[in-house]
């Protein structure tokens, strides 16, 4: 459309025709602009400027409002107990654009998401179980965000949140190459909880020789790659040609505290669009804890002449720490998780050497094996899964040692059970910083009272190593949170009766049982066979009072190896 004005010719006036197009936008908004973009040029001595006014066409314009943010929680504030909130009809979880968020479309694209409940009522996502509402704020606390620390205290289900996270911007095709780095012990854990809460995300663990870890690392469909610390360092050269990631996490990311090292360095290094760090202990000694950690996440952010209270409101936006005490009404009295851990090189070798020769040593006795040739195989072949006689070396201990460091720090205490007086005795001179208490069939019965009392108010005893027997009747430690069932008893109803003795009515907060099992091995399979068992048990009965004859039988027990039994049929219940 163009509108011509042409301005009368007063005398000596020489004429001047001016032309503009009015370009229409949408129908809505109207711009000017000349014909041509070539400048105009005059030859008149004296040139008059008329101004007049031009109607222009009616912009309509539309706007939106936003919240005000919320002021800062202090540092590691954590949300406040939901047992305090007044009841207001069902709970839905949003996920908020961050307040760095400042274009409208992204800011419009969070605001427009469904809540997170709903996404599981529609069965849009596949859960094991539902999430409790603490963990579906932790979900919509990354969800959105560059950069993020998940500093929940341990036992509150990080790695749930964080893969949860993760499937999200999968699904939503936000992210499509993440790389999840971890200690070595966790990386069987963390694919094993991918399996659980995200099956259908194809996570590959770093691993094998160097020509596959280089593979591993070229590769450009895969999804999530889970590494652990020492291969990310390793392989610095494998990497060269590894595809820039749109989001890299750190479990346990105090291993980084210390900007001038070598992993630190390396890690801060990796070319990524996200950083996420997950960790139960963001300041362990001092707030130079937390500058290893921003180094990575947003390097410069933080700076070392900040005050505590100062840095306490810099990181309050990115930052989410939940305590037990604070989520209390939204976890039940008891968590139940087995801890699959691969063994190490060392035990691996022991471990199939040992197999290979006492299954031999079974085959040639024929029927003249007996029940306790296979116990005395199986012994040892648990007793490989705690410790390799040889080295020493422990896929357990390597996993205890991390939990226990994130105990101690949380100024919490735990119980760690075994079968085995030897394996106690080997835990309480590695875990020497923790205090360590022992109970046990060798301390004496007079002295056990007084053991339990000192552990209870010395704040620097953290851990109290306890045999099932001893451990197993009539004690009570309701002040304990954390349970480790190192190796495993035949019979679950003696676990029951061990795991109870923190699981008391009276307790303070949830009791978190950590079961470990070495995959590959005897236990998974003696595993197996119990939870079949369990299961058939209490779909026939409710009560649990004859678990005690779940244990296992002969024929079982030659089964593990796949060898036929001899006639007769010995339980072993007890």
């Amino acid at each position: 459309m163009s509108y011509h004005w042409h301005a009368p010719s007063p005398p000596e006036t020489n004429r001047v025709e001016l032309t503009l197009n009015i370009r229409r936008y949408g129908g809505e908004v109207a711009a000017a602009a000349p014909e041509s973009r070539r400048p105009l040029r005059f030859a008149f001595d004296r040139l008059r400027v008329v101004s007049i006014p031009i109607a222009r066409p009616v912009v309509r314009t539309r706007d939106f409002r936003f919240d005000a943010p919320e002021a800062a929680p202090p540092a590691f504030a954590a949300v406040q107990p939901r047992a305090n909130a007044p009841s207001a009809g069902p709970t839905r979880t949003r996920i908020k654009p961050p307040s760095d968020v400042i274009k409208l479309s992204d800011r419009l694209a969070y605001i427009l998401q469904p809540s997170l409940e709903s996404l599981l009522e529609e069965n849009s996502l596949a859960f094991p179980h539902c999430p409790f509402p603490y963990q579906l704020e932790g979900i919509a606390f990354l969800y959105p965000r560059q950069t993020a620390i998940l500093a929940d205290e341990m036992g509150l289900g990080k790695t749930m949140q964080a893969i949860t996270a993760i499937r999200l911007l999968l699904r939503r095709g936000e992210v499509g190459n993440v790389l999840l780095i971890c200690p070595k012990p966790l990386v069987t854990n963390w694919q094993r909880e991918f399996e659980q809460w995200a099956p259908e995300v194809p996570a590959m663990a770093i691993e094998g020789d160097r020509k596959k870890r280089k593979w591993q690392w070229s590769l450009a469909d895969v999804p999530v790659r889970i590494a652990n610390y020492e291969a990310v360092l390793r392989d610095l050269d494998a990497r060269a040609d590894c595809p820039h990631f749109d989001l890299v996490v750190l479990d346990e990311s105090q291993r980084i505290k210390n900007r001038s090292s070598s992993t630190g360095q390396t890690v801060c290094a990796i070319s990524r669009r996200r950083s996420w760090a997950l960790t139960g202990t963001p300041v362990e000694n001092s707030t130079e804890d937390l500058l290893g950690i921003f180094e990575f996440l947003a390097p410069g952010f933080l700076s070392p002449e900040m005050k505590p209270r100062s840095m306490g409101r810099t990181i309050g936006e990115y930052i989410l720490r939940r305590t037990k005490d604070q989520v209390l009404a939204d976890l039940p009295p008891k968590l139940v998780h087995d801890a699959p851990l691969e063994l190490t090189p060392e035990q691996r070798d022991s471990y199939r050497m040992a197999e290979e020769q006492g299954v031999v040593r079974l085959t040639e006795l024929g029927k003249s094996a007996a029940i306790q040739h296979v116990f005395e195989l199986v012994l040892r072949l648990k007793q490989i899964c705690n410790f390799d006689s040889a080295t020493g070396a422990s896929a357990k201990y390597e996993r205890l040692e991390a939990d226990l460091e994130e105990i101690a720090q949380s100024g919490r205490k735990a119980i760690v059970f075994s079968q085995w007086v030897s394996t106690l005795r080997i835990l309480a001179r590695r875990l020497e910083r923790f205090g360590p208490m022992e109970y046990h069939g060798q301390i004496p019965a007079a002295r056990r009272d007084g053991v339990v009392r000192q552990f209870r108010e010395d704040p620097d005893k953290h851990v109290i190593l306890m045999s099932y027997g001893a451990g197993g009747v009539g004690l009570n430690l309701q002040f304990v949170n954390y349970v480790y069932l190192f190796d495993r008893w035949w019979n679950p109803a003696v676990e029951d009766q061990a795991i109870n003795r923190a699981h008391r009515i009276g307790v303070d907060g949830p009791v978190n049982v950590t079961r470990f099992l070495t995959v590959d091995t005897i236990e998974e399979r003696i595993d197996a066979i119990l939870n079949e068992k369990r299961e058939l048990f209490d779909a026939v009965f409710s009560g649990a009072e004859d678990r005690r004859k779940l244990g296992l039988t002969q024929e079982e027990l030659f089964g593990l190896f796949e060898l036929k039994c001899p006639a007769g049929r010995i339980d072993l219940a007890a």
